[in-house]
């Protein structure tokens, strides 16, 4: 990937709030839809007519818009430049999604997420310069066997490949204890971030003398390597 996931979520926090979707499957409709509830402006766009009349019935857009992607003049009159952030959503089409990746980045649209249906598809996108790839199927994968081995982790943010932000569920062999006493960087090689205060309040950079109690919520910050030695 070109950018860490970091940067992406810093990209879609900025003060932009136009995004545009092409390819309206069961992905493209969930990003859609996610995004039209969180408040953004979002533009649905299928070459299907069908596809767009039920986007426009179900309401996951701002608007929607049948197209050919991979006709660039037709993404040049639809003035899909002036979006900051198109999402690809047709990674089941390798050729379809590649041609219009291209064209996108081809006409000047600032940031483009594609979305990829195999290995070989991820590192075409990456080559012809998208700048976030996701492959859902790959990464739900690898978060039900996170869940299914770490049942305390509640939540994961990747920062890059190797490291990683995690909320998890303090452990029994954390109870009674402070700060101090886990020596969380000596043993753990992690930072601690956050701790809650038992409702959904943090305490940012919390006390070393701060004690634990089990079942409340912990965020720390280090390789995945580390935080799988997390206990559960």
């Amino acid at each position: 990937m070109k950018l860490s996931s970091w940067n992406f979520w810093q990209n879609l926090k900025s003060e932009t709030k136009q995004f545009a979707v092409i390819g309206l499957g069961r992905f493209g409709k969930a990003v859609c839809l996610t995004l039209h509830n969180l408040g953004y402006e979002v533009l649905a766009i299928d070459r299907e007519e069908k596809r767009v009349n039920q986007a426009l019935t179900d309401k996951i857009s701002s608007h929607a818009l049948e197209l050919d992607s991979t006709e660039i003049n037709a993404i040049k009159q639809a003035g899909i430049s002036d979006f900051d952030t198109v999402i690809v959503a047709i990674g089941d089409y390798l050729s379809e999604s590649i041609i219009t990746t291209l064209n996108l980045k081809e006409v000047g649209v600032k940031f483009v997420v594609a979305k990829a249906s195999s290995e070989t598809h991820v590192k075409l996108l990456n080559k012809i310069g998208a700048d976030y790839v996701v492959f859902p199927e790959r990464e739900m994968g690898c978060e039900l066997a996170r869940l299914l081995s770490k049942p305390r982790i509640l939540d994961k943010f990747d920062i890059d490949p190797d490291n990683s932000i995690v909320e998890f569920i303090v452990p029994e062999k954390f109870d009674g204890k402070t700060i101090a006493d886990l020596e969380l960087r000596n043993k753990y090689g992690l930072n601690l971030l956050a701790v809650s205060d038992g409702s959904e309040k943090f305490q940012i950079n919390p006390k070393p003398s701060t004690i634990l109690t089990k079942g409340i919520i912990m965020i720390v910050l280090g390789s995945n390597q580390d935080i799988n030695r997390l206990p559960n």
